[in-house]
């Protein structure tokens, strides 16, 4: 599915929006950015920003060891009263 360039601050306020489907794509166990781009079906770039902002406020957190290939995964994070 080709999807057409959006402007960052339309990707950004997609946060909310996405933020349970990645909670689900990671609910399993860590993903790296590149799998979870591919099992939600949008570009990497996108994916990025979104889980960067879930970083931020604690819904994520990257496993310390990288791939293989040189990615980092992030898993869920246990939030009080989630």
């Amino acid at each position: 599915m080709s999807m057409p360039n959006r402007d960052v601050r339309e990707i950004i306020r997609d946060e909310h929006l996405m933020r349970n489907r990645i909670l689900k794509v990671l609910a399993p166990g860590p993903q790296t950015i590149p799998q979870i781009a591919a099992a939600l079906g949008y570009p990497t770039h996108e994916v990025m920003f979104w889980v960067m902002g879930m970083r931020k406020y604690g819904y994520v957190a990257e496993v310390k060891e990288v791939t293989d290939e040189g990615h980092y995964q992030y898993q869920v994070v246990e939030r009080e009263g989630a």
